[in-house]
């Protein structure tokens, strides 16, 4: 495996990593006009990092809607990585309040109630 290949061994905390993604999954959900401000911000500065590349404006104009839709999904992916950060720091501060074996269940629960508000938001404006 991994470990024949390197001369050192390491650890992978599972627990922490599943506490993390559940508390960065929570908070993407329950904040997700925040989440969805991320991707825009991320996607214009995609946009406009790559207009730099191009030195002609008919190069630039060639492969633009393709370049843009994939800065679209650039910008999604790396939308979650500020969101993982705040969980994973979530985690860490219920691991060291309450203890361990509470931080995947408040993670669980922090995930049921930001789905449900998440659902209550979207079925809210869906009504107006």
């Amino acid at each position: 495996m991994l470990t024949d290949i390197l001369p050192f061994s390491f650890e992978v905390d599972t627990v922490a990593i599943a506490g993390a993604s559940l508390w960065s999954l929570a908070l993407y959900l329950g904040f997700f006009p925040c989440s969805e401000w991320v991707i825009e911000q991320l996607n214009r500065w995609f946009n406009f990092a790559e207009r730099s590349l191009y030195t002609s404006q008919t190069e630039f104009e060639k492969t633009r809607k393709a370049r843009e839709s994939q800065n679209a999904f650039y910008a999604s992916l790396f939308s979650i990585l500020p969101f993982l950060g705040i969980g994973t720091l979530c985690n860490w501060g219920v691991e060291i309040s309450l203890g361990r074996s509470w931080a995947i269940s408040m993670g669980i629960l922090a995930c049921m109630g930001s789905g449900i508000y998440e659902l209550g938001r979207r079925d809210g404006q869906s009504s107006d």
